[in-house]
């Protein structure tokens, strides 16, 4: 490369690269793992449970880490090395829904010795650039059928909340060599170059295999997260990524504490966006279900529903995740990136919709149970009033009475109104 060429993603290899793949499982049974998120280690500093947890409100931390006594989380260290990457542990997470209590999602930690894009565009399913290029991915050592083999399964694509592919978080420091990421100085924006290079790690896709329009490429890169001048984040559908934007100097560089903060903290954000989509997906079924029943089953299915989303909100909708201003900012771009507010807005208007319904349906019955005593009522006491005001002790004008009483009940309810009054008691629309 000469020294005015301005290298292409697909042939840089970076200062630093790690990356996280996560993949949607089924959990078969706990595996017999240490418990707690990968506790990866920088100098003295041990990114186990109980650090990471400071970073996070309690609810946040029970549905990333578990509770004492109901472990959500395990990790198993591995040192296995193929074809230009290190794969250096793995974790489960449990992701339980109440469809689906076996939900789980299983992450993979790897360093890349070897072009970066290229394992990502092969992650995402795309076709290599050159006929001879390897194809590198989870593959040989690194497949997850082998690696979770007995514990869980990876779930295959059509299943409900299977990603198309595994999603994806890239991390990739510069050297003095990549200037397209570079900024000329702290005070200096980035170059157009760099969000172009953080847009093709975060979509594991290059120039040809998704060329931005010019006209929209402004709109497509406004969601990216500037931590500070050293760095960047962007955050799609289907990956995330963090671009350095100045050289990478090695060893005890802040690159490091980057690295070990993008496996860590800002992981769990994405992992939690990723729980709150599994259950959203799940909250948006039980509303399709609703009318599936009986209609004398609405109340009990609106009631199921709304505890649902009770729970919901108390385990794991939050927007304020932590005082860790970044995480914050990334877990907003994964819920946006996948409307979840928006969505979970109507879920919950239209939840109130059914429930007003049903009080509507409720009100209809007591209305119903009441007509149909008047109905019952009137004839009857209309007829012992006479009896009594008359005086009249005969047993027979007594037996008279109650049969004309009935009589007039009867034809009562082939009425207009008697129909209307069974028809609400039954929670049915009314004959004609």
């Amino acid at each position: 490369m000469t020294g005015n060429e301005v290298p292409r993603l697909d042939d840089v290899t970076g200062a630093r690269q790690e990356l996280t793949v996560v993949l949607p499982a089924r959990l078969r049974s706990a595996p017999g793992w240490p418990e707690g998120p990968f506790p990866f280690e920088l100098g003295s500093r041990r990114t186990d449970a109980p650090t990471r947890s400071t970073y996070f409100t309690p609810a946040s931390a029970r549905a990333l880490y578990g509770a004492l006594g109901r472990p959500r989380r395990w990790h198993l260290p591995l040192d296995v090395k193929h074809d230009g990457l290190r794969l250096l542990g793995l974790e489960l997470l449990r992701a339980a829904t109440a469809r689906d209590p076996e939900h789980a999602l299983a992450v993979l930690h790897f360093t890349v010795e070897r072009p970066l894009l290229p394992v990502l565009r092969s992650l995402a399913g795309r076709r290599p650039a050159a006929d001879d290029e390897p194809v590198p991915g989870l593959t040989g050592p690194f497949d997850p059928a082998a690696l979770l083999a007995g514990i869980a399964d990876v779930r295959d694509s059509a299943t409900p909340f299977a990603l198309a592919r595994p999603y994806t978080i890239a991390f990739l420091t510069p050297t003095d060599r990549h200037t397209p990421a570079l900024r000329v100085s702290p005070e200096e924006e980035v170059p157009a170059t760099a969000d172009r290079w953080l847009w093709q790690l975060a979509s594991r896709s290059n120039s040809a295999d998704f060329p931005l329009a010019p006209e929209t490429a402004a709109a497509e890169l406004k969601g990216a997260v500037r931590i500070s001048a050293d760095w960047s984040a962007l955050v799609l559908r289907q990956g995330a990524a963090f671009l350095g934007h100045r050289p990478d100097t090695g060893e005890g560089d802040f690159f490091e504490f980057g690295a070990l903060h993008s496996r860590t903290v800002y992981l769990d954000a994405l992992l939690l966006g990723s729980l709150q989509r599994d259950h959203i997906d799940e909250l948006t079924d039980e509303l399709s279900d609703v009318f599936t029943a009986s209609p004398r089953r609405l109340a009990r299915r609106v009631a199921t529903l709304e505890r649902s989303i009770a729970l919901f909100r108390s385990g794991y909708w939050r927007q304020h995740l932590t005082a860790h201003g970044p995480a914050n900012e990334l877990l907003l771009a994964f819920q946006n990136q996948h409307r979840l507010p928006a969505r979970f807005t109507e879920i919950l208007a239209e939840a109130a919709d059914y429930s007003r319904l049903v009080q509507t349906q409720e009100s209809q019955q007591i209305s119903g149970a009441l007509g149909v005593l008047t109905i019952l009522g009137l004839p009857l006491g209309t007829a012992l009033g006479i009896l009594q005001v008359l005086g009249d002790q005969s047993v027979a004008h007594l037996c008279v009475g109650l049969g004309l009483s009935v009589a007039a009940t009867v034809a009562a309810l082939t009425t207009r109104y008697g129909r209307l009054v069974l028809s609400s008691l039954r929670g049915g629309e009314s004959g004609r």
